[in-house]
């Protein structure tokens, strides 16, 4: 999945498979950490594959307001689900108009040298630090669910370009299992929407997610400990 078209189409076709429900804002984070991701690597030769739809939306607005594509399209077009399949007839009519050679990722760069430099910046190690201190600086508002996508993009642009999961991001994986086993769920759903339900909103459940993240790391480091000693 070479393509930020590809990856849409397969979102719009099953958005339950990456970002859980049809929702605007959940797209919004999704392709931000997924976009981010690829530009830190180097894998979007032509600059952000979305450059100039947040303008191009403010002129379909006819607003002058810096808002964000999801804001206007949810303001435009009320209802999440809603905006979220308006999104698709909008953005299409914007590849329409703008220069193919421009939004075309080339595969040639997607197709990373192994002797490729990766720059240093960890999302996964951002969360227990700078997220956790400035969730508005990463998520607009303070959001588990924004959080979540945020991170399931960042994740999925790495796997896509063959980049091997750093140590904080293989000691994530394991949150899942323990969240479940933590409230003794095991209904598939995502430790996100697990410890949402639990929570009686979104900033909550954030803050709570920060809480349960650090004693994860916290019960992983006293397990390694334990094997060391023992």
């Amino acid at each position: 999945m070479n393509e930020l078209s590809t990856l849409l189409q397969k979102i719009k076709e099953n958005p339950v498979m990456y970002i859980d429900k049809p929702s605007i804002t959940c797209l919004d984070f999704f392709v931000g950490g997924y976009l981010g991701q690829l530009s830190d690597l180097g894998a979007t030769p032509e600059g952000y594959p979305m450059e100039g739809f947040d303008e191009w939306m403010q002129e379909i607005a006819e607003t002058n307001l810096i808002k964000s594509w999801a804001r206007i399209i949810l303001f435009l077009f009320p209802g999440e689900r809603n905006a979220f399949y308006k999104f698709f007839e909008l953005f299409e009519k914007f590849r329409e108009q703008k220069d193919n050679s421009k939004i075309q990722q080339s595969e040639d760069l997607l197709r990373l040298r192994q002797d490729l430099w990766f720059p240093q910046f960890d999302i996964y190690n951002e969360i227990s630090t700078n997220i956790k201190k400035r969730p508005g600086m990463y998520l607009g508002r303070s959001s588990i669910t924004r959080l979540d996508m945020l991170l399931r993009g960042y994740s999925l642009a790495r796997r896509e370009v063959g980049v091997p999961p750093t140590e904080p991001e293989r000691e994530f994986e394991g949150f899942q299992s323990w969240v479940e086993e933590k409230y003794g769920i095991n209904s598939g759903q995502s430790w996100s929407k697990i410890i949402l339900f639990y929570s009686v909103e979104e900033h909550e459940a954030l803050q709570k997610f920060f809480e349960l993240f650090e004693e994860y790391l916290n019960r992983n480091k006293s397990l390694d400990v334990n094997e060391i000693s023992g």
